[in-house]
């Protein structure tokens, strides 16, 4: 039986591009130290909140592990998790400086203001209509990658 677990991705210790295969922290709910998550993962993303299913494990040198099956990536929920997950390097374009002041100017709206009035985001410093076409292009294809995978995890295939 598989376990579940919730929590947000603090960072990434190692990921291989092609295969996906992550070892992220994750900062638990409830827990005082981060849990250490291993598995197939599309490009996990610091502030990305993920909803997994897997087991615990036990590693001879690096002790107890979360082994992720099954997982769902969330939209990040706190300001620091937005301004985490946007200057992660996760949209082109975007780096933590411009996330910062992109967060400082939308608050808790700054995911919405992306996915519906992405126009808005030229009232930022710094960014002009140029730089709002490459997040919106970056955006896309984020959500169509995600999308995929999602379905894909729906009908029982691994994200490897």
């Amino acid at each position: 039986m598989l376990a579940d677990l919730q929590g947000q991705i603090e960072r990434i210790t190692f990921t291989n591009d092609e295969s996906g295969y992550t070892i992220a922290k994750v900062k638990v709910y409830g827990c005082r130290d981060l849990v250490t998550v291993v598995g197939n993962l599309l490009a996990p993303t610091p502030g990305e909140i993920l909803k997994m299913q897997g087991e615990w494990t036990s590693h001879p040198k690096y002790g107890e592990q979360f082994r992720v099956v099954y997982y769902k990536s969330l939209v990040p929920a706190s300001v620091y998790g937005m301004e985490k997950y946007l200057g992660s390097g996760l949209i082109k374009g975007i780096g933590p400086i411009m996330a910062k002041r992109i967060v400082n100017t939308f608050g808790k709206e700054t995911l919405e203001v992306i996915e519906q009035e992405i126009e808005k985001l030229a009232e930022v410093e710094g960014i002009g209509k140029k730089r709002v076409e490459m997040v919106r292009k970056a955006w896309a294809d984020q959500k169509e990658i995600r999308q995929v995978m999602l379905f894909l995890q729906s009908h029982g295939v691994s994200s490897s």
